[in-house]
């Protein structure tokens, strides 16, 4: 499929790639919390920090750090938006579609290498599946983590190939 070109009067307004990124890190967070944490029941922030989901007690203390959890993943998704508009607001701008998917993707990703270094592994807060034997919990852990790589690498490539305005080739 033929990528749409810019008409030659088109501004040449750079793609804000931290409204990306941020957008990536929210919709990062809002997965982890909503599949993870709510749909599946795998985990809680702090399931592994001496608050397994064994009573009520622990379920509330869990859902308080799950909400603020979420308040921050939520404020990234506000920030992004306003950047994106700011920028945006009052021009027909020819963003290359791969420049926000990119961006998200290496926000997203990021997310998942940043929560899972510093929340599985060095914090030990959580593991990804806490339904699992906890002899399991590792693979899951790595699985996670590969992930995100994997979406961060395909976002940077996506970034990095998509054209900027005018037709010349991404530099960033």
């Amino acid at each position: 499929m033929a990528a749409i070109a810019p008409p030659p009067h088109a501004p040449r307004v750079p793609f804000p790639a931290a409204a990306g990124v941020l957008f990536g890190i929210g919709l990062g967070g809002f997965f982890d919390g909503i599949v993870l944490h709510q749909l599946l029941q795998w985990h809680h922030m702090l399931t592994s920090a001496g608050y397994p989901a064994d009573s009520v007690r622990n379920l509330q203390v869990n859902t308080l750090a799950d909400g603020l959890f979420h308040s921050v993943t939520y404020v990234c998704v506000a920030v992004a938006l306003v950047l994106l508009w700011r920028r945006a607001h009052g021009r027909h701008l020819w963003w290359s579609s791969r420049l926000l998917a990119g961006t998200m993707l290496v926000g997203f990703g990021g997310f998942n290498l940043v929560e899972g270094l510093v929340n599985h592994q060095w914090l030990g807060l959580h593991h990804v599946n806490e339904t699992v034997p906890r002899d399991q919990w590792v693979w899951w852990d790595i699985g996670f983590l590969l992930w995100g790589a994997a979406m961060a690498a395909a976002g940077a490539w996506l970034w990095r190939s998509a054209p900027p305005p005018g037709g010349e080739r991404a530099t960033r």
